[in-house]
């Protein structure tokens, strides 16, 4: 038995066909990508308690990196030291480090679950093949499908932007809009920089060492929107529809995160 699909791909698979036989029933054209939008909203509803923690806790992080820079200072060469002050300062914040980590984590397996969904139903090849699939895992008869619409505002979702020599090259505007959102919703998440200047008993302030985490946070900036450009450039259009919608209430949720007091 695939406990892998047995666990997430065939639940989400299910939510998808549930909405896809909804819009369908309210003759709305293109119900597999308003399915789509839908199960985006699901599972952003779904795991908006735990995103929403990772982003305060990055919003925590920034208010006291003032802090961790004069830490950094104070115990240049004692790396010991650095680490227990650091921790006394996470304890007196009330921040967790780790608590960002755990939302990535769970989102991973349920992305790769539906790139698995999205492979299964954004097929090119046999349409009836798919439809037969999909059938022989739905929970109640009454999901079963006669048919698959694939198109979405006049768009085959199945389509790759990687075949854009054969569609189009407006296929390439995905993977930029995808890159773009995935930039802007990092940018939203990193501390905003803190000028270095001041004095310090007539003497300029000394600038923090380097700063690893700062680092490797700009690094990602750059690293995550090219990579998952590059995934919207080879994935089928409704995998790139769903993590774009994502993107954008994950923007909203930060925005909303960030004016908070």
């Amino acid at each position: 038995m695939n406990y892998w699909n047995l666990l997430l791909v065939n639940p989400i698979l299910n939510i998808l066909i549930v909405l896809y036989k909804a819009f369908e029933f309210l003759h709305i054209p293109g119900p597999l990508g308003f399915a789509v939008i839908g199960l985006t909203l699901v599972i952003r509803l779904i795991l908006y308690p735990l995103m929403a923690a990772q982003l305060r806790s990055a919003k925590k992080m920034a208010r006291i990196k003032p802090h961790m820079d004069a830490l950094a200072v104070k115990h240049k060469g004692d790396k010991t030291a650095l680490q227990q002050a650091q921790l006394a300062l996470y304890k007196e914040h009330g921040v967790n480090p780790a608590a960002g980590c755990l939302p990535l984590l769970i989102q991973m397996p349920v992305l790769i679950a539906l790139y698995g969904v999205f492979n299964q139903v954004l097929n090119n090849g046999n349409l009836a093949k798919v439809v037969e699939d999909i059938n022989k895992v739905v929970y109640h008869p009454a999901l079963a499908l006669n048919q698959l619409d694939l198109n979405f505002l006049g768009v085959n979702l199945g389509i790759k932007p990687s075949q854009y020599q054969t569609h189009g090259y407006w296929l390439l505007l995905i993977p930029i809009i995808t890159a773009a959102l995935q930039y802007w919703q990092t940018k939203l998440m990193m501390p905003a920089s803190v000028p270095q200047g001041g004095t310090t008993v007539g003497k300029p302030a000394e600038k923090p060492p380097q700063d690893t985490a700062a680092d490797m946070q700009k690094q990602m900036a750059i690293i995550t929107p090219l990579m998952f450009g590059y995934f919207a450039l080879q994935f089928p259009l409704g995998l790139a529809l769903y993590w774009n919608v994502f993107g954008i209430f994950g923007i909203i949720q930060q925005i909303a995160i960030n004016k908070e007091s």
